[in-house]
């Protein structure tokens, strides 16, 4: 059973299915997952959930709009981790922090245990990831956003841990 009960922390309720489709993790991998989830909507409540059940990870983006290109950050959940991602990562700088990838935009940080989770560094990070998504969409800025957490799609075949 979970101990962390993410009702009580964050500003936004989670879709019903979130718990469903995190439900194959292991506990840890689970509370892990939504202690970021609420350290994201803490740093950020006017955003909204956009939520992917894919083939190899639960994938969760946060968008002050609903459309993936505007997100400014994600959790994609894996067996024994939780990668932190920024979408435009490789656009932001950090003297503290060294984000993993090689892709052009996406950068991450891989997380396995909330208490070593460097929360002030990336914390500045989330805030300036959300200026780079406005700036790249300049309605996001003063748009009112009701956040929502929304599920976009589900994969039919799935690869997950068994335990």
């Amino acid at each position: 059973m979970l101990t962390f009960d993410i009702k009580h922390l964050s500003t936004m309720k989670a879709h019903p299915d979130l718990l469903n489709f995190l439900s194959p993790y292991s506990l840890n991998v689970q509370e892990l997952t939504l202690k970021l989830r609420n350290f994201i909507i803490v740093n950020a409540p006017d955003c909204n959930e956009l939520i992917w059940d894919n083939y190899n990870a639960v994938a969760i983006g946060y968008s002050k709009s609903n459309k993936l290109k505007d997100a400014f950050c994600h959790l994609s959940v894996y067996k024994n981790h939780v990668n932190f991602g920024f979408n435009r990562g490789s656009e932001l700088s950090s003297s503290q922090i060294k984000l993993l990838g090689q892709g052009k935009l996406i950068r991450h940080i891989s997380v396995t245990d909330y208490m070593l989770f460097p929360e002030i560094e990336i914390q500045k990070l989330l805030l300036n990831a959300i200026v780079l998504s406005e700036n790249r969409n300049s309605e996001l800025r003063n748009a009112p956003v009701k956040s929502q957490s929304l599920v976009m799609s589900i994969s039919k075949n799935k690869k997950r841990p068994e335990y």
